[in-house]
């Protein structure tokens, strides 16, 4: 059976006070009983009830983590992080996975309750203003990324208009003048805004939009990518480079270009999105937009620990994390062409 703080406090020669000011980390111990109490507890091998322990404090020590897909590069690097970044708070991290569907997103959202969570980060593609109206509103929630929703609730997020139009001026700076676009999906906030940031780069450029070079990606997977860019690449004029609204669409249009022989970048450039570790070992190297994603997950739990430990309520923040553009190898080579 587990050892108790009995246990402990009998093996130390102390009381059950004693042993409990220990383990709760009071400074006001002393220092022989706090040593004897220490090698109790490695003696007995005693793990604190932490359920217990949180009921107690009126908190039940998890917070929820909702994704659309873990499959995808970003938001399993984003879930690693937020799960680090609320050990500093001793919360442990419950992930839910919606597929996207506002269906999934929505069961979620209505099925939290201050008796599991102290607070859920949500990344929705799908949500309605309307969807809210069902949500505990005594348990803070933090939205992450681009689909914006018209709600009261703290918001984390990059400019992702800028960020499209930045990797894609990068694009035309090379002398590109056929840049096509991979990702529009009427179902994704994030393609909306990627697709606008596309568009008034071309403008700022003084290029005009070709409709054809706008692909649709049903899914943001390396096989939605490879067909795309085939599609494209069959086109009577192909484009000279390409813009993929994440890096998985990117490699799949890097294999494609490979299997029609082509060199990147000095046949066609390619560039991503989201910076996905893999997108830095791919052949060759992926030029991407890089976001900050350790200051989103940090960002999004120190958020809910203010809501959580602050009497006082503070106004709902929108709060805007940095990006970078990472030029690789799939549009460095271009430089001496341009």
């Amino acid at each position: 059976m587990a050892a108790t703080l009995k246990d402990v406090a009998a093996l130390a020669g102390v009381s059950v006070k004693t042993v409990s000011n220990v383990v709760n980390g009071y400074a006001f111990v002393k220092p022989e009983n706090r040593r004897r109490v220490e090698a109790a507890l490695e003696a007995t091998g005693y793990r604190p009830n932490l359920s217990a322990r949180n009921l107690r404090r009126g908190k039940t020590g998890f917070i929820a983590l909702v994704l659309p897909e873990l499959s995808i590069p970003y938001f399993g690097e984003l879930a690693g992080l937020v799960i680090t970044a609320a050990r500093r708070y001793d919360w442990n991290v419950l992930i839910e996975q919606t597929q996207g569907t506002r269906d999934r997103e929505r069961t979620a959202l209505t099925a939290l309750g201050p008796h599991m969570i102290d607070g859920a980060i949500l990344s929705p593609q799908a949500l309605a203003a309307e969807d809210f109206t069902g949500f505990d509103r005594g348990i803070p929630l933090v939205m992450v990324g681009e689909h914006a929703v018209n709600v009261p609730i703290d918001h984390v997020a990059i400019d992702n208009v800028l960020a499209a139009r930045t990797a894609v001026r990068h694009l035309t700076s090379l002398g590109c003048r056929r840049i096509a676009a991979i990702g529009t999906n009427p179902g994704r906030g994030t393609a909306a805004l990627r697709l606008e940031g596309y568009r008034t780069a071309l403008r700022e450029a003084g290029m005009t939009e070709s409709p054809e070079l706008i692909v649709p990606a049903l899914e943001y997977h390396r096989q939605d990518g490879a067909l795309a860019m085939r599609h494209l690449l069959d086109l009577p004029e192909p484009p000279d480079a390409v813009f993929c609204f994440n890096d998985l669409l990117a490699i799949g249009a890097l294999r494609a270009a490979a299997e029609r022989g082509l060199r990147v970048p000095e046949d066609v450039a390619i560039a991503g999105f989201d910076d996905a570790e893999e997108s830095a070992y791919s052949i060759p190297s992926l030029t991407t937009i890089a976001p900050d994603k350790l200051a989103i997950a940090r960002t999004a739990v120190d958020l809910i620990h203010r809501r959580v430990s602050e009497d006082d309520p503070f106004p709902v923040q929108d709060v805007q994390i940095p990006f970078a553009l990472e030029i690789r190898e799939s549009t460095a080579g271009r430089l001496g062409l341009a």
